[in-house]
C-alpha cells in the first residue's frame, strides 16, 4: 500500500488485505538500516489470524521516499502522521531493535492510540559502538559485516544469502540509511523517562545469546514496566524474526489472544 504524506510517497505492506475496520490492527516496526521485508515470516501469519497487519517502511527505507529521519523523536511524530492518514486506532505495535525506541517514544506522546506493545530484542537505550558508526558514515560494507557478526548467535548460512546483506545493498544504503539510524539510536536519551508512561499490556521477547542487547540488559528493561510478560528464546541472537520466526510469532499470538 502506497500513501502520501507531505508530498512524499511512503509504503506499508498490508499482506495484500487492506485495512478492515472491524479488525484489530498490528503495526510492525523494523530496526536500523532495514525495511518491512524483515517481517515477511510474521506479517502473513498474523494476517491469517484475523488481524490487520501493517509493516511500515520508514522514510528513505525500502519502498518509501524521502530521507531517513535523524532522530527517534522525529520518527515517532512521523508515525502519528501515518496512523492519522491510514485512520488506524487501538493498535498493537510490534517493534524490533531500533523500532523499540520508536515505540517507547511514540507511546509517551500518543498513548491513547496504543492497545498493546511487543518489544523484540530491544531496550530503552541503545548506545552504538563508535567504530560501527564511523564505518557506516563512510559507506564501508564492513559496517554490514559487523552487524551480521553481532546480530546472529553464530555463523549461519541462509538460502539465497544473508537477509541483512539483501536489504543493505550499497554504500549509499550504508551511508544514508544505516548510519543515520545508528546515530539516531545512539543519541536517543529519553527512553528511561518515556517508558514510565507505559501502562498497556506489554510483551518482551529476547534472544538468549543476543550480543547487541544482552539478556541481562533486556531483563532490566522488562522489569521497568509493571505486569509485563517476558519470553526468552534459546539459542537465538538479535535477529529473532529471522532466526526463530516461528517461535516468536507463536508467542506474540498467544499474548495477543489473552
Amino acid at each position: 500500500m502506497i500513501f502520501e504524506i507531505d508530498n512524499k510517497n511512503y509504503f506499508v505492506s498490508d499482506a495484500g488485505q487492506g485495512i478492515d475496520r472491524n479488525k484489530d490492527t498490528i503495526v510492525l516496526l523494523h530496526g536500523s538500516g532495514l525495511s518491512q521485508i524483515v517481517w515477511s515470516l510474521t506479517e502473513q501469519y498474523l494476517s491469517n489470524k484475523n488481524y490487520n497487519v501493517l509493516a511500515i517502511d520508514l522514510p528513505g527505507h525500502g519502498n518509501s521516499e524521502g530521507e531517513s529521519l535523524k532522530s527517534i523523536e522525529e520518527i515517532s511524530d512521523w508515525l502519528e502522521k501515518v496512523f492519522n492518514k491510514l485512520d488506524t486506532s487501538r493498535i498493537t505495535i510490534i517493534s524490533h531493535s531500533q523500532g523499540c525506541l520508536e515505540a517507547i517514544e511514540y507511546y509517551s506522546k500518543y498513548p491513547k492510540r496504543v492497545k498493546a506493545l511487543v518489544f523484540i530484542a530491544g531496550s530503552y537505550r541503545m548506545p552504538v559502538n563508535q567504530d560501527l558508526i564511523d564505518l557506516a558514515e563512510d559507506g564501508d560494507d564492513q559496517a554490514v559485516e559487523l552487524m551480521m557478526k553481532w546480530g546472529y548467535e553464530h555463523s549461519k548460512s541462509f538460502i539465497g544469502g544473508n537477509p541483512v546483506e539483501k536489504i543493505i545493498k550499497s554504500p549509499r544504503d550504508i551511508r544514508e540509511i544505516l548510519a543515520v539510524d545508528l546515530v539516531a539510536c545512539d543519541k536517543y536519551k529519553n527512553g528511561a523517562e518515556a517508558l514510565k508512561s507505559i501502562n498497556c499490556p506489554t510483551l518482551f521477547i529476547f534472544g538468549e545469546l543476543d550480543k547487541m542487547v544482552k539478556l541481562e540488559e533486556g531483563k532490566k528493561f522488562a522489569e521497568l514496566i509493571p505486569n509485563s510478560k517476558t519470553h526468552i528464546i534459546k539459542n537465538c541472537g538479535h535477529m529473532i524474526m529471522f532466526e526463530k520466526a516461528f517461535e516468536m510469532r507463536e508467542k506474540i499470538l498467544e499474548f495477543l489472544k489473552k
